[in-house]
């Protein structure tokens, strides 16, 4: 995973305010940039550091493993929820409770958009980049040679 990847979803889970949500799908489209996968995969790397709690499935789900403590990150910042919070965890079963993606999905505003649309700049400036991975090979015209 690329790090200026990695820096910019984890910019964006920075700027989601308390009791809002973004989907790892919002994040891709946001940064016009991978997908789902790719935005948990960056979170996994190093969502630690960022509310991690705030960027979960589209379905309302949170980060897998860390229900309970994204359950408490919820009740304090009084995050929607839909679902029965209190239900008895049944081990191996996932949490019949859910963020109320509705109601909590983030709607950015336009001083948000210029700063994700900044985020997004670096990211695309930095793959316009040459490197040692991603240099174009260069070809003599008159072929490899023997």
């Amino acid at each position: 995973m690329r790090e200026q990847y990695v820096e910019a979803v984890l910019a964006v889970a920075e700027v989601i305010p308390a009791g809002r949500v973004l989907s790892y799908g919002d994040i891709a489209a946001l940064l016009e940039s991978g997908g789902p996968r790719q935005v948990g995969a960056a979170m996994s790397v190093d969502g630690g550091a960022v509310p991690w709690w705030r960027v979960i499935r589209a379905s309302g789900m949170a980060p897998q493993g860390h229900e309970a403590r994204a359950l408490g990150h919820y009740r304090h910042e009084g995050t929607a929820l839909r679902g029965d919070p209190d239900e008895e965890p049944v081990p191996g079963r996932a949490p019949s409770w859910r963020v109320d993606m509705r109601t909590a999905r983030w709607n950015p505003r336009e001083p948000d958009f210029v700063l994700i649309d900044a985020i997004a700049e670096r990211l695309h400036a930095a793959d316009q980049l040459p490197s040692a991975d991603t240099a174009p090979m260069s070809v003599p015209r008159d072929g490899l040679g023997a």
